[in-house]
């Protein structure tokens, strides 16, 4: 039987196009420990939104107290519902009401904030609330056991779906715990289940210190597809701490996922416990041995790894790019993406770095144009019937 080459045919269930969304300027800023400006934060939003981005996190509405990184919610906000925002969409082409800007609003005050900031023309199209199969990372993110958040999200849910606002609900931990270690994926399957039930609107499945790998990552998926087969309903979500989220996107393709998101320069992580000078609540003591090595999925790398591998996107690389290599600046440091380097690949090359003289050459030599075996050869190659390891000359 000949070997199927198409990747399509052995995975018929991959996408050939998918929705990435960027969640930089709300869970790639909250784990940084200095306070990224006002400015800096509209300035990327609206950016990535006129590089391509569709569905983006604006902010967390949470208690300042606690993540005093998002003090500015409400001007964020203001500025990406402006007019003068809305004039540069159009003029850029960007269907403005196609973008869907998502609030983090893990506890019940923040979804109350929520429906005030969209009842006054500025609040989010879409807020985020969290469970985690472990009830000690769920303790730890949200004060609240898992029995009681559930009955407070399906209140937050109706109060919201009134608003027009959809509900996206969260499901973390599926693949491992920082705190309580493995985790049953049958657990994840089951709250996805339960926040359908309740009427949210799409399931995030995250990973957040990135205990995934991508046979799990495969199963699992596929698990949920089997059960919920509607791929516009599940966004997949991975961390990378072992440079090996990569492998997981492709695992999440072949299960046939099609909603991504990631960070510039793969910032991200758990929420600071320092800020500036002074120290801050943020959710205690961090998981990391060391905080620098962590974040979500690197969304440059990302992009360009869906890219080459012929799946739509809608972004404009380049321009994604460029902006990766300013958010280096923005933050002080270099940060994790390997594409805003070294780039793209090129299909016509880099001929600039070709040795001159090979035309000559060939001509001096009598070979033809593209020649690349000597011309007294046969045209294919013929094996002989015992070769490399089997030819006898290699025997001891």
């Amino acid at each position: 039987m000949a070997t199927e080459y198409d990747l399509w045919k052995i995975f018929p269930k991959m996408p050939k196009k998918v929705m990435i969304g960027d969640i930089t300027i709300r869970d790639g800023f909250q784990h940084e420990e200095k306070f990224i400006s006002t400015a800096a934060k509209i300035y990327y939003a609206q950016e990535m939104i006129l590089a391509g981005a569709r569905e983006i996190e604006i902010t967390n509405l949470g208690n300042p107290a606690g993540i005093p990184q998002f003090r500015d919610a409400d001007q964020v906000f203001a500025a990406m519902r402006s007019d003068s925002f809305k004039k540069r969409c159009e003029r850029a082409g960007v269907k403005y009401d196609d973008v869907v800007m998502t609030a983090v609003t893990i506890r019940e005050p923040a979804v109350d904030r929520a429906i005030e900031l969209k009842e006054k023309g500025i609040g989010p199209d879409r807020i985020l609330m969290m469970v985690s199969t472990d009830p000690e990372h769920h303790f730890a993110n949200s004060g609240t056991t898992l029995s009681v958040y559930w009955k407070e999200a399906e209140r937050c849910i109706k109060k919201a779906r009134d608003k027009g606002i959809k509900m996206c609900g969260t499901v973390s931990t599926i693949w491992g715990s920082p705190i309580s270690g493995a985790t049953k994926l049958e657990d994840a399957v089951e709250f996805t289940k339960r926040w359908f039930s309740i009427g949210a609107h799409d399931i995030e499945h995250a990973d957040h210190d990135g205990s995934a790998s991508a046979a799990a990552v495969y199963r699992y998926f596929s698990m949920i597809l089997d059960a919920m087969p509607n791929p516009e309903a599940h966004l997949c979500h991975l961390h990378e701490t072992k440079r090996v989220a990569s492998a997981s996107v492709l695992a999440a393709l072949q299960a046939g996922i099609t909603r991504f998101e990631g960070t510039l320069g793969g910032l991200g992580g758990q929420p600071a416990n320092f800020l500036d000078d002074c120290p801050v609540r943020g959710t205690g003591e961090y998981y990391y041995e060391d905080p620098r090595y962590v974040g979500l999925i690197c969304l440059e790398d990302l992009l360009v790894m869906i890219d080459e591998l012929g799946i739509e996107h809608g972004f404009d690389v380049d321009r994604v790019l460029l902006l990766g290599r300013r958010m280096e600046k923005t933050c002080g440091r270099r940060l994790r993406s390997e594409a805003v380097i070294n780039g793209r690949t090129l299909k016509e090359g880099h001929t600039k770095f070709g040795r001159p003289g090979l035309k000559q050459l060939i001509e001096k030599l009598g070979e033809k144009p593209g020649q690349k075996v000597p011309s007294d050869w046969t045209p294919e190659s013929v094996l002989p019937p015992k070769w490399g390891p089997e030819d006898p000359i290699w025997k001891k």
